[in-house]
């Protein structure tokens, strides 16, 4: 059984214009899920530089659990690509997981005065 990197319940405040998730919402998410997975290959400061091939799938609900599951690419000598995807369970019904959305991510190991540094494994 795979494990989220990251795992929310969207609330009302979570919302747009439309009375769905707004994207924005979503993407913060990703990014987050993301890093954790950059994470695993060394503790550094990591900083993202990119986020790709952004597809929103399906509308997500308020009261919807959102897992974010990642999983590297790419390791670089500084970047590491990572997918994250994104599913959702209507928390008050019997539903299996559905895809919502996916991402592609690079994330740079940069230093404290934020030039990229090399990935140690």
């Amino acid at each position: 059984m795979e494990i989220p990197a990251l795992k929310t319940v969207m609330m009302p405040r979570d919302t747009n214009a439309m009375g769905t998730i707004f994207g924005g919402v979503i993407l913060s998410h990703i990014d987050l899920a993301g890093a954790e997975e950059a994470r695993k290959h060394g503790v550094h400061k990591y900083v993202t530089v990119a986020m790709d091939n952004v597809v929103f799938k399906a509308p997500i609900f308020v009261g919807d659990t959102v897992s974010y599951y990642s999983k590297t690419l790419k390791v670089g000598t500084t970047s590491i690509t990572v997918n994250v995807t994104v599913k959702a369970t209507n928390r008050h019904i019997d539903e299996a997981e559905r895809d919502v959305t996916e991402a592609t991510l690079t994330y740079v190991a940069v230093d404290n005065k934020r030039k990229p540094i090399p990935i140690k494994g």
